[in-house]
């Protein structure tokens, strides 16, 4: 994928800007932004990979030049519009014109603690076997399929091992193409001496949770 939030083991762009305090929000507006993109992704139109998707595929001009919340206030208007929730007009001038969708799930401001901290499970049952053990010397595939991924571009084509199976989880790339949950095989896997934006170290090693279709056999 060439998406322009993938920046690991990128360089051009320069120090990451520190942050002097804890505030989550810097902004007045930046939690109003938060709290609607939580209360829109609860109505049931999307998924949160094609909520991460939308916010990854904006142009780059666009991406790399808006603030953190300024992509997800983005990101959260195309996808209103995509999904006829409001049309341009209304963006534009804020104001309700067409008639209301009322078809959406609705969250409740009382409810919110209690829906986040329930989460969802993403675990699902496959009938067929993992295709990798732990100990297995596996290599990640090169992809670009212009969807949402979980392989970062800094491990794709990299060789490492195996440490675990899982189990199979709802696969990110075809839940964001709106391909349903189609479970896969989820593993960690160890990576040595992984360039992901400077020189490695002497015993460097990264380890990532990546989906069986991520992987071959070394």
């Amino acid at each position: 994928m060439t998406s322009s939030a993938d920046l690991g083991g990128k360089s051009g762009f320069g120090p990451v800007p520190g942050i002097d305090d804890n505030r989550p929000f810097h902004s007045e507006w930046e939690p109003k932004v938060l709290s609607l993109t939580l209360a829109m992704g609860a109505a049931g139109k999307w998924n949160i990979d094609q909520s991460r998707a939308a916010r990854e595929t904006l142009p780059p001009d666009e991406y790399l030049s808006l603030s953190y919340y300024e992509i997800w206030m983005t990101a959260l208007e195309n996808l209103l519009l995509k999904n006829g929730l409001v049309t341009a007009d209304e963006l534009k001038s804020g104001r309700n014109n067409e008639n209301p969708v009322s078809d959406l799930r609705v969250l409740r401001a009382g409810d919110v603690a209690k829906v986040l901290n329930r989460g969802s499970s993403y675990e699902r049952d496959v009938s067929s076997p993992a295709r990798f053990a732990a100990g297995d010397r596996v290599r990640t595939v090169l992809q670009d399929h212009g969807g949402h991924t979980r392989l970062p571009r800094y491990l794709t084509g990299k060789t490492g091992i195996v440490e675990q199976a899982y189990g199979a989880f709802v696969f990110p790339d075809s839940s964001a193409a709106g391909a349903g949950d189609d479970p896969r095989w989820l593993y960690r896997v160890r990576f040595s001496k992984i360039n992901a934006g400077s020189s490695p170290e002497a015993g460097t090693e990264v380890s990532a949770d990546l989906w069986e279709p991520y992987l071959e056999h070394a």
